[in-house]
C-alpha cells in the first residue's frame, strides 16, 4: 500500500485504505472474489504497490477493488465523458398557434414540428389568447388535439392540453430517441468523400474501358498478321 500522504478529497463517493471501515470485505480483482478481513486485505494492497478502494460500500461484506487510486479515479472520469457523450440531448421547441390559425399557418408549423420530434427533441405547442378570444379556449383544445393526431406516427403525448393563464399547452415527445444532426463541415465531408469515390469510379471504368478497346485492337492485329502469314505461305506453293 503506497504512503497515504496525498489529500483525499473529502466529497469524494470512495473510501480508501484505513478509511474503510469493515471488518472484513471482499476482494475483486482478475482472479476472482475473495472474502478476507480488512487487515489482510490492506497487507495484501501494500503488497501489490497498490490501493485498496471500496467500491460497494452497501454490500454486504463490502466490495473492494485494489488498484491505483489516482488510476481508478481517472477511469471513473472516463467512463462518465463517455456515458455523457452517448447521450442525445433533447431539447424542448416551441410552436405557437393562435385559436384561429389558418389551415397554411397550420401545416407549417406541422411540418417544423414534426422535424423536431424525428431529430428527437420534444415539442411544447400551445395556443395564445390574446384579449377576449380566451372565448374560443374550446376551438384552441380542438385545435391542439388536431395537431397530436396529425403527429402521432412520430410524436406522442406526455400531456393533453391544458390551460394555464392565457395559454393552453400540449407536450409531445418522440416516439423513438432522435439521432444528434451532423454538422455541416461533416456533410461537407461526407459530399467531398462521395464525389471523389464517384470519379474514381468513373475514371476506372474508362481505363478499363481503353484496356478493352486496346486489347481488340491487338487481336484484330493479330489476326492481320495471321491472314498475312497464310497469304506468303500460299505464294511461297
Amino acid at each position: 500500500m503506497k504512503p497515504d500522504k496525498r489529500k483525499v478529497d473529502p466529497k469524494s463517493q470512495y473510501r480508501i485504505n484505513e478509511q474503510i471501515r469493515a471488518r472484513e470485505v471482499r476482494v475483486v480483482d482478475e482472479n476472482g472474489a475473495t472474502v478476507m478481513s480488512i487487515r489482510d486485505a490492506l497487507e495484501l494492497a501494500q503488497e501489490r504497490g497498490d490501493d485498496l478502494v471500496e467500491i460497494s460500500p452497501n454490500a454486504e461484506p463490502p466490495v473492494c477493488r485494489i488498484i491505483d487510486y489516482s488510476k481508478f479515479l481517472y477511469q471513473q472520469k472516463k467512463r462518465a465523458k463517455e456515458m455523457k457523450s452517448r447521450q442525445v440531448k433533447v431539447e424542448v421547441k416551441e410552436i405557437r398557434f393562435g385559436p384561429q390559425t389558418d389551415d397554411h399557418d397550420y401545416n407549417f408549423k406541422l411540418k417544423h414540428a414534426k422535424e423536431f420530434l424525428e431529430e428527437g427533441n420534444k415539442v411544447r405547442a400551445y395556443v395564445f389568447f390574446r384579449g377576449r378570444s380566451i372565448l374560443f379556449k374550446e376551438q384552441g383544445e380542438v385545435l391542439l388535439l388536431r395537431f397530436a393526431n396529425d403527429l402521432e406516427e412520430c410524436g406522442k403525448v406526455e400531456q393533453m392540453p391544458k390551460l394555464d393563464g392565457k395559454k393552453m399547452f400540449l407536450y409531445l415527445a418522440p416516439k423513438k430517441a432522435g439521432v444528434a444532426k451532423k454538422s455541416q463541415q461533416k456533410l461537407d465531408r461526407e459530399k467531398r468523400e462521395a464525389e471523389a469515390n464517384a470519379l474514381n469510379a468513373s475514371q476506372k471504368a474508362k481505363a478499363a474501358e481503353q484496356v478493352e478497346k486496346s486489347g481488340d485492337g491487338l487481336a484484330a492485329n493479330a489476326k492481320g498478321l495471321e491472314a498475312l502469314a497464310a497469304l506468303k505461305f500460299d505464294d511461297s506453293e
